[in-house]
């Protein structure tokens, strides 16, 4: 088994929705296809894949808005899990916004995802004492 990380190149744009779409990350409300185009267009070097035999099995999406990092997409594929992948995205994006000059990292996780609570809190994640708030500027 071949693992290696690498930027997200356009032929991967079916594989990643698909595996997003696995991984239970997308709603009806957030075209997909729509937030990777409009990733492509903002840090593309921080939009990476995990390819196993090379088949797309997680990517993650990364920013850094010259105050906090953000993370965005990490997904591992099910059946794929377990194996390290998930860790080896967060520590890729982790040095590439570290040395970009970030200072903190920030992430949502939907407050029902106890796994996704628990993975980050193995990573040293903790909960920040905060109100996640939004408000929409495009008609998506």
């Amino acid at each position: 088994m071949t693992w290696r990380i690498r930027p997200f190149e356009a032929t991967d744009r079916d594989a990643v929705v698909r595996l997003w779409q696995r991984c239970g990350l997308t709603r009806p409300w957030n075209d997909p296809g729509r937030d990777i185009d409009r990733k492509l267009t903002v840090q593309r070097e921080l939009f990476v894949v995990g390819e196993v035999d090379g088949v797309v099995v997680a990517s993650v999406m990364a920013g850094f808005d010259g105050h906090r990092g953000w993370l965005n997409y990490l997904a591992v594929d099910p059946d794929h899990r377990g194996r390290g992948h998930g860790r080896a995205l967060v520590e890729h994006v982790e040095r590439a916004l570290e040395a970009l000059g970030c200072p903190k990292v920030n992430l949502q996780v939907r407050t029902g995802n106890a796994e996704a609570l628990a993975f980050y809190a193995a990573l040293g994640y903790g909960t920040d004492d905060v109100v996640s708030l939004g408000k929409g500027l495009a008609a998506d």
